[in-house]
């Protein structure tokens, strides 16, 4: 899978992001010399984690029955420490349905695990970057 990052040559930064059929924007914050017409490419990061859970969750619960009936991911970024090699991510889940402990639990532990989570902290990730 290829996805392509395009200029918008309207705007000082701003940036077309092309996914398979779909098209997000990325920039930067005004003080950052960007118009902050849409989320930076740190934001996006954090996104796919939070949507990574909120996802994983929904498709193990439909999978296993369980009356999860809408979640909630926040994701907070403490990025003070980045530049010695500490990223820090705080994910808070709210979880709504008619649920037990005992799924609430175990939705959590599958939260832990979903996809971009071990990608993030378990996996050597191996960029190239060459001129076209």
């Amino acid at each position: 899978m290829s996805i392509t990052v395009k200029r918008d040559l309207s705007q000082p930064m701003r940036h077309i992001v092309h996914v398979r059929d779909h098209i997000v924007s990325t920039d930067l914050e005004l003080d950052e010399g960007g118009t902050d017409a849409g989320p930076n490419p740190h934001d996006l990061y954090d996104a796919a984690l939070g949507a990574c859970k909120a996802l994983t969750l929904l498709w193990y619960a439909k999978r296993k029955n369980i009356g999860l009936t809408d979640i909630q991911v926040q994701v907070d970024r403490d990025n003070s420490q980045e530049r010695q090699g500490v990223y820090k991510l705080a994910t808070t889940i709210a979880l709504m349905g008619d649920l037990t402990g005992a799924q609430r639990e175990e939705l959590l532990g599958v939260a832990r695990k979903c996809p971009v989570h071990k990608l993030m902290s378990s996996v050597t990730t191996e960029i190239t970057t060459e001129l076209a």
